[in-house]
């Protein structure tokens, strides 16, 4: 591997001026586990590295204005530990932790997970169905912008020249509601999924469904926020013939390919059958959830 040039800064500005004068083979390095990867293989010619690790708000997790902020930089290992988010998405959590082995996880973000834009990132589905959005930084200073809108096809952001991820926040968490992420893996847990798939749910007093958002992974060339999915549970008490529809409008929506991990016939149906067990695990954790 050539030369690669690497700078620490300690404010979000200074990063993101770097990150435009580096020009397109400058890369901010959140965890470092799919970047260090790409520039060892020479999938990406070296240049330079930011470190966003010394910037304040992208390490940590604090709660905020009702919900979650969780810094770009922030390990895994941090989200397994913090016990009140964990209660308040076990899905988001259950996804992220998913990232590698336990070794990976000390490194691994859910910021890195979503920029390395693959179709399978076990941490994207949980986050969109939990309708997270991101805090971007860039040359013309921040925005706002839904997780599902960051990655437009394999390995391609919508992130502007000098632009990058500073948080991601989680939304303020209504009673009776809850969340589970499901995957399927061929062989081991450092495998790539097959299928992976979110569902983020709110029930009233009586246990019927009153707003509910199913996401799949690994099906298209991006993650898929299925609003027919969500619909299907709408009105419902999480039935036998509401998950028959979810699982019908799951396997609708897909359009994967075929690959060594599995055909499209076989990712199309397991779509629906672990949207269908996600909606069950979820449902059953909102009940729970006063």
């Amino acid at each position: 591997m050539s030369h690669v040039e690497f700078i620490a800064p300690t404010k979000p500005e200074q990063a993101a001026a770097a990150l435009l004068a580096g020009g397109a083979h400058a890369r901010p390095l959140s965890g470092g586990t799919d970047l260090l990867v790409q520039l060892r293989s020479g999938r990406l010619p070296p240049g330079l590295i930011v470190d966003l690790k010394r910037i304040p708000e992208a390490i940590g997790i604090r709660q905020e204005g009702g919900g979650f902020v969780i810094g770009a930089a922030t390990p895994g290992a941090a989200l397994s530990e913090h016990r009140a988010l964990g209660l308040a998405w076990p899905g988001v959590v259950e996804a992220a932790n998913l990232i590698g082995s336990t070794q990976v996880q000390g490194r691994a973000s859910m910021a890195g997970n979503l920029c390395n834009a693959s179709p399978a990132a076990d941490s994207v589905p949980a986050l969109v169905a939990a309708r997270a959005t991101c805090v971007i930084v860039g040359p013309g200073g921040r925005r706002t912008a839904p997780v599902g809108s960051i990655a437009i096809g394999p390995g391609r952001t919508s992130l502007a020249p000098g632009e990058f991820v500073l948080e991601i926040h989680l939304p303020p968490r209504p009673a009776r509601s809850g969340d589970a992420y499901l995957r399927l893996i061929p062989r081991t847990e450092m495998d790539i999924a097959v299928v992976g798939a979110g569902v983020n749910l709110t029930l009233d007093g009586d246990g019927v469904v009153t707003e509910a958002h199913v996401a799949l992974g690994a099906v298209a060339p991006t993650v898929l926020l299925v609003a027919d999915a969500g619909a299907a549970l709408i009105g419902t008490k999480a039935d036998e013939a509401a998950l028959a529809a979810l699982d019908a409008a799951a396997r609708a929506a897909c359009n994967p390919i075929s690959d060594k991990r599995g055909t499209i016939e076989y990712r199309t149906k397991i779509a629906g059958v672990l949207a269908r067990r996600a909606a069950t695990i979820a449902y059953g954790r909102a009940e729970k959830r006063a």
